[in-house]
């Protein structure tokens, strides 16, 4: 999935003449903390809601509270991961898309990525999960698949944590089946360390409660 495929249409832009006070209106009406900024149509930065509130005065616009504006984004072609780790590294909850010109197409929110990523992970899909911790020397997708597969089951998606203080990788497994004792066996037959399972469908039902409260969190 593109960053242009992201791109929702609940979040207008600011215009540089805007003032700060709409700039909190707006953030506050559309859930955000974040929002793009435009000068004569044209992409000029990001205004956060905490560096408004340090200017003090509200009533300034964009132009006199700011000099510049820091300028996080993505290009249209960029992939769904690319977005999170952008969003996640510059701790956005707005991410403008921009075109190959730097022309401002729109922008996507958490929100917006966090439905599109729930959807993209099968986190919806009937089944039950699996995690494993891996030596990071010894991870091999191919053989994990093999050993889930060889019980007539199928991966529906997968992640993985890593820490640099570690050289274990946390391998996470969205299985097509609920009944998960006949894969963890053979697991454990194949010395992977299983650490925990979510089995006869309450590992979804968590998740999804888990997932339904972050976007009612996130929307309201």
């Amino acid at each position: 999935m593109r960053a242009f495929d992201l791109i929702t249409e609940d979040i207008p832009p600011l215009i540089h003449t805007d003032t700060g006070e709409k700039a909190i209106n707006w953030m506050d009406e559309f859930k955000v903390s974040h929002l793009p900024v435009l000068k004569n149509g044209n992409f000029v930065g990001v205004v956060s809601e905490s560096d408004i509130l340090d200017r003090l005065d509200l009533n300034a616009t964009l132009d006199g509270l700011f000099d510049h504006l820091p300028r996080p984004y993505v290009f249209e072609n960029a992939h769904i991961y690319e977005v999170l780790a952008k969003m996640s590294e510059d701790k956005l909850s707005v991410l403008p898309i921009l075109d190959e010109k730097e022309n401002y197409l729109g922008c996507t929110s958490i929100f917006e990525l966090m439905t599109r990523l729930a959807n993209t992970a099968s986190i919806k899909e009937l089944g039950a999960i699996i995690v494993l911790e891996v030596n990071t020397v010894d991870y091999s997708m191919a053989q994990i698949a093999q050993i889930v597969e060889s019980n007539n089951a199928r991966i529906l998606s997968s992640y993985i944590i890593s820490s640099k203080e570690s050289t274990k990788l946390d391998v996470t497994l969205k299985i097509n089946q609920l009944e998960l004792t006949p894969i963890i066996r053979t697991f454990e037959r194949y010395d992977y360390v299983v650490k925990a399972s979510y089995q006869d469908g309450k590992g979804d039902e968590d998740i999804q409660q888990r997932y339904d409260s972050l976007m009612n969190f996130l929307k309201f």
